[in-house]
């Protein structure tokens, strides 16, 4: 039998700086997930948008959304991926969360912040990445401008599958769909991204979440400019034999990051 994992991801259209209506969105979400399905993939920011007031929405990482994501990770038997805005230690996060069924929660910090949009600001750096396992699959998720970025995302026969969440504009859809085949082809692995969709004070998101294999080859999308839940399978047998007949990665430069 082929090694598959079932993977959710919701396109979501996130309403602005309001946790509660959007946490009881995506609980409704979960109530529409297959059962046996592994993981469920939400948009960066999920619970506010991409927001450059973050003292309206932030909280520890004993609040309520992290505590959320936790409780419906174990109801659910589904482990849920999304990113907060978390206060600690006197400043902000943009913190991607993973909330697993056992009960168990890691993170990772985002490391490129937006610059141009003042997130720098804002929001402290990231420094380290956070590799993981879900049901045996191999996983590195980062966070939307962390696209362009890829050094920070080569692949060092340590991940299957490189996951993008974010809060990408309709204004530059060309470059996410361009970078995310990109970076699939270059790493030979399933790229991932989920993008929102709708309105913020700001932009105007269409979605273009999307899920691409390792020769570029869109194999699964949401429909544009709509809020929808899509559910894919994922063969990571079918990975693992294209990877040992065209073992590109093993020429890659050594990069090293400080």
């Amino acid at each position: 039998m082929s090694n598959i994992i079932k993977i959710a991801y919701f396109q979501q259209d996130i309403v602005w700086e309001n946790s509660g209506q959007n946490l009881e969105k995506i609980d409704n979400v979960l109530h529409m997930i297959e059962d046996g399905t592994n993981l469920l993939i939400l948009p960066e920011m999920f619970h506010a948008g991409f927001t450059m007031q973050p003292e309206k929405v932030s909280e520890g990482m004993s609040g309520k959304i992290v505590k959320w994501m936790k409780s419906s990770a174990i109801k659910h038997n589904i482990a849920i991926i999304g990113s907060a805005i978390i206060d600690e230690d006197g400043s902000y996060r943009n913190r991607l969360i993973i909330a697993k069924p056992s009960g168990e929660i890691e993170f990772y910090d985002k490391r490129h912040l937006f610059s141009i949009g003042g997130e720098n600001e804002k929001y402290t750096q990231g420094k380290n990445k956070l590799i993981n396992e879900v049901d045996g699959c191999r996983i590195l998720p980062l966070i939307c401008y962390d696209l362009r970025f890829p050094v920070w995302s080569r692949f060092r026969d340590d991940y299957d599958i490189l996951i993008y969440i974010a809060n990408w504009p309709e204004s530059r859809r060309e470059v996410w769909k361009t970078l995310l085949r990109a970076r699939a082809i270059e790493n030979q692995c399933y790229v991932i991204g989920v993008n929102r969709v709708g309105n913020d004070n700001q932009n105007s998101y269409i979605g273009d979440s999307m899920v691409i294999d390792a020769k570029g080859d869109i194999i699964s999308s949401a429909k544009e400019n709509r809020e929808e839940l899509v559910i894919v399978d994922i063969n990571l047998d079918r990975l693992s034999a294209f990877r040992k007949k065209f073992p590109v990665w093993k020429d890659a430069d050594n990069f090293k990051i400080k």
